[in-house]
């Protein structure tokens, strides 16, 4: 409920009525200075949602008081709207629930059959638990593990083991569109990282430029594998030209073809990131390839099947925990992190059964409920925000964000979040342009949302006597972005505190410079870390 200003002054007289000491006059006298910086603040959200851009959209906002969970400000909170990634706040608070801080994802290399001296008489299995932070680097040092182990010969197969999630690799109402998009990857328990950011179940493939212009353009693909086909029919460009280079894969096809132009003297490398339609296939590739390089030799084929439970480990990859992961995954709005930790909490809740969205999202919904968000106001169709069956309200996003401070595991969320105006990457993630030169800058911990149609920011402020203010906003529907209208209502929260006059803040606020930040991928608008160099 939106409080008035005539409800703000009632509660403040009725106060200063029944106080009898100086201890409670001066609490009084305090109630009032926050009711009335408060009624400023409303008022000047108000004036911010009054603007014409908004018309026809769903726009709604909760902000609460950080210490007591008091809503001070509900404009359409109670509306169910698609979050997008907002979507991401649910699944990592959930995970931080079901799986812990100290979480981690296994990849073991196993041998069935006999093993003598250093030839095994059997199979060589590689069994994954969707470890999203499985390298090229990574996978090599498995390899070398398997070398130093003993073995170097195996007479039968290499056979992938992805059974720890189900085989369901895209989520509900991903658009077909988006297939080969490294952020619309498949989901698999056997999955390899293009880079170190951890996006999984793609390539990365940087455009160099040839000897002159005119010649052939250079192709490096990471990981490096004989698995995926690669046509290069990039041309080098004149110096100072643009860089043309797009990589696309057709439906079902497991070639990428890259076409366009790379300039001479190319100044900053340009980088493209896609899906691969098998990422098993991909990263059991990647494996096999790095045993040879180690001196292991497998006689047999590759294939997929379940681990036996009598074979032998080798060696077994743990991951980084899943409190040192969540920087990548909030900061750069990792579509990938959230679906796998959304399956492993599915076998998490479901031990001996494949991890799968359905049971994944019935723990999830499970460990909501006991965070405080009501869980019969919002459905979730998958963990990152991708699928437009993710039904959230802004109030109930604001309820997490409170309960969430009473957490063990908040420090870490909190830290984990994007910074605004905060350049470095890792950092600001996908606010580091956003509210630049404002009071929000270095300031606030949100997590952004952004579909064509679909804006939202949510997370931590702190006004101007340094309360923590929570709140999350959320817009469906507007004909444009309107991101930065959302960041200005965020500085009006940054800007507020006694003092502040409706008056004074909105003076104040009009003079703030919001640059709108807006990325676009074919015409439609994304997150920015879903763009190469975007943010």
């Amino acid at each position: 409920m939106r409080l008035s200003r005539r409800t703000l002054a009632v509660v403040s007289v009725a106060a200063v009525a029944t106080a009898g000491t100086a201890f409670a006059l001066s609490a009084v006298n305090a109630a009032s200075a926050d009711t009335t910086s408060d009624a400023a603040l409303v008022a000047t959200l108000d004036q911010v949602f009054g603007d014409p851009r908004l018309a026809g959209s769903t726009t709604g906002m909760q902000v609460r008081d950080g210490a007591t969970g008091t809503v001070i400000y509900s404009h359409n909170a109670d509306q169910r709207v698609i979050p997008a990634s907002n979507e991401k706040l649910m699944t990592s608070a959930a995970a931080l629930e079901v799986l812990g801080t100290g979480y981690q994802f296994h990849t073991v290399a196993r041998y069935s059959g006999k093993r003598t001296g250093s030839t095994v008489t059997g199979n060589l299995y590689l069994h994954g638990q969707g470890d999203p932070t499985m390298t090229y680097a990574q996978f090599d040092a498995l390899a070398a593990a398997v070398a130093k182990g003993g073995v170097k010969k195996v007479t039968g197969a290499l056979v992938a083991d992805d059974s720890w999630f189900d085989h369901v690799p895209l989520g509900l109402d991903w658009s077909w569109q988006d297939e080969t998009y490294f952020d619309n990857a498949p989901i698999s328990a056997l999955t390899v990282a293009a880079d170190t950011n951890n996006d999984t179940g793609s390539l990365a493939i940087v455009d160099k430029p040839g000897a002159a212009a005119g010649k052939a353009g250079v192709l490096a693909v990471t990981p490096a594998n004989s698995v995926v086909t690669i046509v290069n029919n990039t041309v080098t460009g004149a110096a100072g030209s643009a860089d043309t280079v797009t990589a696309t894969r057709a439906h079902g096809s497991n070639t990428i073809t890259v076409t366009g132009s790379t300039p001479l003297k190319l100044a900053t490398a340009h980088t493209s990131l896609v899906a691969v339609p098998d990422p098993t296939k991909l990263a059991i590739g990647v494996f096999r390839d790095a045993l040879k390089r180690h001196g292991v030799t497998v006689t047999g084929a590759t294939t997929t099947g379940a681990t036996p439970a009598t074979a032998t480990t080798i060696t077994d990859h743990a991951s980084i925990t899943l409190g040192q992961l969540l920087p990548s995954f909030l900061k750069l709005s990792n579509n990938g992190h959230a679906e796998l930790l959304t399956k492993a909490m599915g076998r998490a809740r479901t031990p001996g059964s494949a991890g799968s969205w359905s049971t994944g999202l019935a723990a999830s919904t499970a460990a909501l409920k006991q965070l405080g968000v009501d869980t019969s106001k919002i459905t979730m169709g998958d963990g990152s925000g991708l699928s437009r069956r993710d039904w959230l309200t802004p109030g109930q996003i604001a309820a997490l964000l409170n309960a969430a401070q009473k957490r063990p595991w908040f420090a870490t969320w909190y830290a984990a979040l994007p910074i605004a105006g905060d350049p470095n990457p890792m950092i600001g993630g996908t606010l580091r342009n956003r509210m630049t030169g404002t009071p929000a800058a270095e300031n606030l911990h949100g997590k952004t949302g952004t579909l064509s149609g679909v804006n939202a920011l949510s997370g931590y402020v702190k006004d101007k006597s340094g309360r923590t203010l929570v709140f999350s906003s959320v817009s469906n529907s507007a004909t444009a972005s309107v991101a930065d209208i959302l960041d200005r209502a965020a500085v009006a929260l940054a800007s507020s505190g006694p003092g502040q006059s409706s008056t004074l803040m909105q003076r104040k606020l009009s003079s703030v410079e919001i640059r709108p930040h807006v990325v676009t991928r074919n015409g439609e608008e994304v997150e920015c870390s879903w763009v190469p160099n975007a943010c």
